[in-house]
């Protein structure tokens, strides 16, 4: 599928995972990856359980049995609608490995992964701003202490979440047309 500048990750189906801890850009990058694909995004907070959703709202972190249904609900909307569409873009914490892995089995196509990264403070500022969310800032230690950066033998990007959208945006598709 090619992007509207004429950029093309190939032919066959993909999704692209925009990830990171929560404040960093997911939902912006993705929407504006989408708009780029003209395919559809999901928003991975959306495949949340409402009893995860109650737990973080009241500031306890997920346990891995709680995400382990949630990444499978995900990952295959991911594999659906990259089969149906060509691609899918989804925004996810998606911060150890294994949630990728998990990911990557759940959806059944090839994914690629965009790591959003910036510092501590910038994340916190960044939450703090937010209105109605219901990850509260109070969280952020501990995705910072989940969190397990992509390695170089995973298919995956870093991005300095600091920089303007279009760059991020302008980087991804770098680097897809590379992959």
């Amino acid at each position: 599928m090619k992007a509207k500048d004429g950029n093309s990750t190939g032919a066959r189906a993909h999704g692209i995972v925009v990830m990171g801890v929560s404040g960093t850009g997911k939902t912006t990058l993705s929407q504006r990856l989408g708009a780029q694909f003209q395919c559809p995004v999901l928003e991975g907070d959306a495949f949340h359980s409402p009893e995860n959703v109650a737990k973080m709202r009241a500031g306890h972190p997920l346990t891995d049995t709680d995400r382990w249904p949630w990444l499978d609900r995900l990952g295959a909307a991911i594999g659906e609608t990259a089969r149906d569409q060509g691609t899918a873009i989804a925004a996810c914490s998606a911060l150890r490995r294994v949630y990728r892995e998990r990911l990557r089995a759940a959806a059944g196509v090839p994914l690629f992964f965009v790591f959003l990264d910036t510092d501590a403070q910038e994340i916190a500022k960044r939450m703090s701003g937010r209105k109605d969310h219901y990850m509260p800032p109070s969280l952020l230690d501990s995705q910072l202490a989940t969190l397990e950066r992509p390695t170089t033998d995973e298919c995956a990007l870093t991005l300095d979440a600091g920089l303007p959208p279009e760059t991020l945006v302008a980087q991804t598709l770098g680097w897809l047309k590379r992959a």
